[in-house]
């Protein structure tokens, strides 16, 4: 199986795109409980078909999404904070450490 990739070029990862994240985050849990909401009312239809997992996805994309901004909100307050550390050590010429 190694052989299979050998010819393949190797190039440097790109760098990861910020954005946005915590607001992004943040949109797509809401969509995914107004869905929820919305399809509601018609459970019993989604049910009659077989289909109830519709609604009991949207809600599972909630509550996944309540967890995923629990965390972009930590990982954007983790990188605000060593960013503030990298300037300061930076202003006061103090050494980094790798």
């Amino acid at each position: 199986m190694a052989g299979l990739f050998s010819g393949s070029p190797k190039h440097e990862a790109p760098e990861p795109l910020e954005g946005p994240v915590v607001a992004t985050i943040t949109g797509g849990t809401i969509l995914w409980f107004v869905l929820f909401v919305v399809q509601l009312p018609f459970y019993g239809w989604f049910d009659d078909r077989g289909q109830a997992w519709w609604v009991w996805t949207c809600l599972a994309g909630g509550g996944l999404g309540l967890i995923g901004i629990w965390y972009v909100r930590r990982r954007d307050a983790a990188l605000k904070r060593a960013a503030a550390l990298e300037e300061g050590r930076e202003s006061t010429g103090e050494p980094q450490s790798s």
